[in-house]
């Protein structure tokens, strides 16, 4: 079982990034286009989305600062997430 979630974690990564940031506006929910429109009034850039396992996480970055917003929109300006360069 464990082999499979380590294979799914590494096929989920290997997903296209979008060059255009439109494109990822519309693949948010509501509560987190409101939440994410806040946030770029301070700086922040939508980076990409990440949907695993029933998670729906926008990753937003200002300068070497991150923040997340949950699929119900709620905000966390200090998650536990690494980004690779």
């Amino acid at each position: 079982m464990a082999v499979i979630r380590q294979r799914e974690e590494l096929l989920e990564r290997r997903q296209k990034v979008l060059d255009n940031t439109d494109e990822l506006w519309q693949d948010l929910t509501l509560a987190q286009k409101f939440s994410a429109s806040s946030l770029t009034q301070f700086g922040y850039k939508l980076n990409f989305i990440r949907d695993f396992h029933d998670t729906h996480v926008a990753v937003l970055s200002c300068n070497d600062t991150i923040a997340v917003i949950s699929k119900g929109g709620e905000i966390n300006t200090h998650p536990n997430i690494k980004i690779r360069s």
